[in-house]
C-alpha cells in the first residue's frame, strides 16, 4: 500500500476561512467576509486563553532583580505566570541554584505589614492589568548577592494577520478545533446559517475536548495525605 510519506498537511488563513464558510453552509464571497471572519478568528483565540493553560504556549526566560527594586513591568504577550524561580550565582555550573518562590494574591501582598524590607526575594504577587502585567517581589531584593528571577509564562497567541497566506499561531492537531469554533462564530453572525449554530457549537464543544485533553500534561503526579487536622 503506497502512501505519500509527507507530515506537512496544514491550513492557511485562507484555508481555514474559506473551509469554516463551508461547514456553516455558506459562501465566501466578498472582501467583507474575509475581513468579519479574520475579525471572529482573533476573538476566538483570545477566547482560547480564557479557556485555561495551552501548553504549546508556555514559555521560559529570565529576569535580572535589582537591588532595591520591588515591581517589575513585563512586556504585553506575557498573559501571566505558570511558575517562578529565584536563581542565585546564575551560570556558575558548580554554585547555580535555583529556589522555588510561592505565589501570593493581592490580599496577601496588602498585608505585608512593610513592603520595603530588604532581603532574599520569597514571594511574588503577580498584578494583571489591561495592557501588561507587573510582578512585585517580597522582600524587595537586597544587595547581598545578585538575583535572577527565573519563569514559565503564558504567552498570547499571535494575530491572525492580514495576508490569507498567514498559518495561525496553534499546533496542527488544534486545526479541526479552530475550524469549527470560527464556523459556529461565523454561522451566529450570519441570519441565514442560524439554523446551524447549535450544531456548530456542540461540534466545536467536542473538537475543544479532544485537543484539550490531548494536549495536557502527561507527567505523574503525586498527592501526599497529610497537613489537616480533623476534629
Amino acid at each position: 500500500m503506497a502512501t505519500s510519506g509527507t507530515y506537512n498537511f496544514t491550513l492557511d488563513l485562507s484555508d481555514i476561512v474559506e473551509e469554516a464558510f463551508e461547514r456553516a453552509g455558506l459562501e465566501l464571497r466578498s472582501g467583507y467576509d474575509y475581513k468579519t471572519a479574520r475579525r471572529s478568528l482573533d476573538l476566538l483565540m483570545l477566547e482560547w486563553q480564557n479557556r485555561g493553560l495551552n501548553l504549546w504556549t508556555v514559555r521560559d526566560t529570565t529576569m535580572a532583580l535589582v537591588a532595591g527594586t520591588s515591581s517589575y513591568d513585563l512586556t504585553g504577550e506575557k498573559l501571566d505566570i505558570v511558575e517562578g524561580l529565584l536563581r542565585t550565582d546564575a551560570g556558575d555550573t558548580s554554585k547555580q541554584t535555583d529556589l522555588t518562590m510561592q505565589r501570593i494574591s493581592v490580599s496577601q501582598y496588602a498585608h505585608q505589614t512593610n513592603k520595603l524590607t530588604e532581603g532574599r526575594p520569597l514571594q511574588f504577587y503577580v498584578e494583571r492589568k489591561p495592557a501588561n502585567i507587573t510582578l512585585h517581589f517580597w522582600p524587595t531584593p537586597d544587595a547581598t548577592t545578585s538575583y535572577t528571577f527565573a519563569y514559565y509564562y503564558m504567552e498570547r497567541i499571535e494575530d491572525s494577520g492580514k495576508p490569507g497566506s498567514n498559518n495561525m499561531d496553534v499546533p496542527d492537531r488544534y486545526l479541526p478545533c479552530l475550524v469549527a469554533g470560527l464556523a459556529y462564530q461565523i454561522a451566529s453572525k450570519r441570519p441565514e446559517a442560524m439554523g446551524l449554530v447549535g450544531q456548530l457549537k456542540q461540534v466545536y464543544e467536542e473538537q475543544w475536548s479532544l485537543a484539550a485533553d490531548a494536549s495536557r500534561e502527561k507527567a505523574a503526579l503525586y498527592v501526599t495525605p497529610g497537613g489537616y487536622n480533623y476534629l
